[in-house]
């Protein structure tokens, strides 16, 4: 049987189809790039003449393709820079990783693919600064949380002409449940995904979008899993109802291939059986390090039950660990020994402590890092002991954003500022959402880390320089119809060397 390594370098048990004849466009599910370095960065597309085909496979014979690629200096192609042929194989839903070195550092390139005669769409990328480099700035986008069913991803549209230098996806790509919604674009297939023909469908129907793909065409993108590419609230081997054992290893499989063959990412992180290897790290210069981690495949089951609990004592447990301990190891000698100025982990699930509950009692989420309340007081610690400083989260998944201090003991507001959380909503995730809720309310009442907090849809944008870091909350009206306008709700800034939010402009 031909390996999963196997055909992602190119090789097939299928017969190739050397001059292949398109009924339809190939490309419909767009182009992105990845993983970028100094000296270079993946290019990615899937061949999908019937992106919907029931079966998962695009609409694609088994054969393998070559597909070229070309990448350029300039977006009409008079100065390629380098060029080469990969084998779209459909031991991989036909996909195609390109990874392209011999680039120049910091630099923007126009890339594209074709298949027989057909050419595809054009995506615009950039890699990253050299090691020794001192960009002026960086700027990035950050996202999560897109539920096709929902609503429409016309954030993903704005945070496309926004410019940035990369976007980092926090997870939550797809969502696996059946959704049928109320405005008109429920879930394909109809039921909740298990095997690897339904997330291939799941992961079709996203990516047809044009507001994504016009996201992916515009910047290189660095992607992490949460938990609803898998399943709701996932935790290593169990799923979210606890269940684990073969069925569950098999869905872990099953998910994570077409999570690979659907993102930019390189070889280093394609799955071997239900594992795949994402925590990475991406140095910008000496401006800045993205130190993504994994917060699922690693973690111990959430305690009490998961849920919203008071009183969970097991939370507290110096045993229990949400990145594993050669993740956490990992990233504390990176941030540790790290050049750049700001040290960013790219997390999935807030960091900072927030108690739910109005007056005295306390009731915290089991599946964020409140729920693994020792493991991250000894993260924090570790940062503290290290000497660390701008330490920041970047996070995802919750659907609302915030920005907070990061404090060595919760509850205690006069104990120290280790570093700054941003919390950014979701793409389309819970409908339009509003300015503020109840839960909000309590939050910033019962947590004085949080100094800023909204519950409407949208992203992040950051601008980090040498002196301060700024994040702009970007945000859209309404989601549940497309074409909404964006705005800026709220810059936070951040000032090198000082900890926490210093300022927030509304």
């Amino acid at each position: 049987m031909l390996t999963f390594a196997a055909a992602t370098a190119g090789f097939s048990a299928a017969p190739v189809r050397a001059n292949p004849v398109f009924r339809e466009n190939p490309f419909t599910l767009g182009v992105a790039s990845g993983d970028p370095l100094p000296g270079g960065v993946v290019l990615w597309t899937r061949l999908a003449p019937e992106p919907l085909a029931v079966d998962g496979s695009g609409g694609m014979a088994q054969r393998a393709v070559p597909v070229e690629w070309q990448i350029a200096r300039d977006p009409r192609f008079r100065q390629v820079e380098r060029a080469g042929t990969v084998r779209a194989t459909p031991e991989l839903a036909h996909a195609v990783h390109a990874e392209v070195g011999g680039l120049e550092p910091g630099r923007e390139y126009w890339y594209r693919f074709r298949a027989g005669r057909e050419l595809s769409p054009v995506g615009r990328t950039r890699t990253a600064p050299a090691a020794d480099a001192t960009p002026e700035q960086v700027r990035f986008g950050f996202a999560s949380c897109q539920n096709y069913a929902d609503g429409y991803f016309t954030a993903f549209r704005h945070l496309a002409e926004d410019d940035v230098d990369l976007v980092v996806h926090l997870g939550d790509y797809i969502y696996e449940g059946g959704n049928v919604g109320s405005i008109g674009r429920a879930h394909l297939p109809a039921a909740e995904c298990f095997s690897l023909t339904d997330y291939r469908v799941r992961y079709s129907q996203y990516k047809s979008d044009p507001d994504l793909q016009a996201s992916h065409a515009a910047a290189p993108w660095v992607v992490v899993l949460d938990d609803h590419e898998i399943d709701n609230n996932w935790a290593d081997d169990l799923d979210g109802g606890d269940v684990g054992g073969a069925e569950f290893a098999a869905r872990r499989v099953a998910a994570l291939k077409a999570y690979y063959e659907n993102t930019p990412l390189r070889r280093t992180s394609m799955p071997s059986g239900p594992d795949m290897q994402l925590y990475r790290r991406l140095r910008y210069g000496t401006l800045a390090d993205f130190n993504v981690v994994d917060t699922r495949q690693y973690r111990d089951n959430q305690a009490c039950g998961d849920g919203r609990r008071i009183d969970c004592e097991d939370r507290l447990d110096p045993a229990r660990t949400m990145l594993g301990a050669a993740q956490e190891s990992w990233l504390l000698d990176g941030l540790s020994d790290a050049p750049a100025t700001w040290k960013v982990m790219a997390n999935q699930i807030f960091m900072m402590q927030a108690d739910h509950e109005a007056g005295p009692v306390q009731a915290f989420g089991m599946d964020t890092w409140d729920g693994y309340a020792a493991a991250r007081t000894r993260l924090l610690d570790g940062v503290r002991e290290r000497g660390v400083d701008n330490f920041v989260v970047i996070t995802g998944d919750a659907h609302r954003s915030v920005a907070a201090d990061l404090k060595a003991n919760f509850d205690d507001p006069a104990s120290a500022t280790v570093g700054t959380e941003f919390l950014a909503t979701s793409i389309s995730s819970g409908g339009d959402g509003a300015d503020q809720d109840a839960l909000g309310g309590v939050w910033l009442a019962e947590n004085p880390h949080m100094k800023f907090h909204n519950v409407q849809r949208g992203y992040a944008t950051c601008t980090l320089t040498a002196d301060s870091w700024r994040t702009d909350y970007r945000v859209v009206p309404y989601v549940r119809r497309p074409d909404a306008p964006v705005s800026t709700r709220a810059s936070v800034y951040v000032e090198a060397g000082v900890p926490g939010v210093a300022q927030v402009s509304s």
